[in-house]
C-alpha cells in the first residue's frame, strides 16, 4: 500500500512508461487513421480539407506524411522529438480548426485532444531508452 501512494519510481518504470506512451498511440494513429487514408488517397484527395490555402491534395499528404509515416517513426523510436513535431501540428489543427476546439460534450473531438496531449508529452520528454534513439544514445 505504501508504494502505491509514493510518488518515487524506478527508471525501469519510467522507460516502460515512456515506451507504452509512445507506441501505443503511434500504432493507433497509424492503423486508424494514417493507413486508410494513405490507401485511399486517390479517392479523398479532392474532397480533403484545404488548409491554409495550400491545397486539398498537399493538405491530404502532409496529414498522411504525419499519421503514416511519422507515426511509424515515432513506434521504433527513431529521430522522436523531429518525428513527433508533424503530429503534433496534425493534431492541433483537428483539435483547434476541425472541431473549433469544442472537445467537451461533443462524441468525436475527444480522442484528437487525447493524442495531441499524448505526443505532446512525448515531445517533452524524448523517447525514452527502448527506443532506437535510446540505443544509439541521443
Amino acid at each position: 500500500m505504501k508504494k502505491l501512494l509514493s510518488t518515487n519510481y524506478s527508471e525501469l518504470s519510467f522507460n516502460i512508461s515512456l515506451f507504452l506512451l509512445r507506441v501505443i498511440p503511434g500504432l493507433l494513429i497509424l492503423a486508424d487513421y494514417g493507413y486508410g487514408k494513405l490507401v485511399n488517397f486517390s479517392s479523398k484527395k479532392d474532397s480533403f480539407m484545404n488548409f491554409m490555402g495550400i491545397g486539398s491534395t498537399t493538405s491530404l499528404a502532409l496529414v498522411i506524411f504525419a499519421e503514416f509515416f511519422c507515426a511509424f517513426l515515432l513506434i521504433i523510436g527513431l529521430f522522436t522529438r523531429l518525428t513527433v513535431i508533424p503530429l503534433v501540428i496534425t493534431l492541433a489543427v483537428v483539435v483547434f480548426k476541425v472541431e473549433h476546439g469544442n472537445i467537451f460534450g461533443r462524441g468525436t473531438s475527444e480522442i484528437p485532444a487525447l493524442y495531441l496531449c499524448a505526443f505532446t508529452v512525448v515531445l517533452l520528454l524524448g523517447p525514452g531508452k527502448f527506443s532506437v534513439d535510446g540505443v544509439m544514445g541521443k
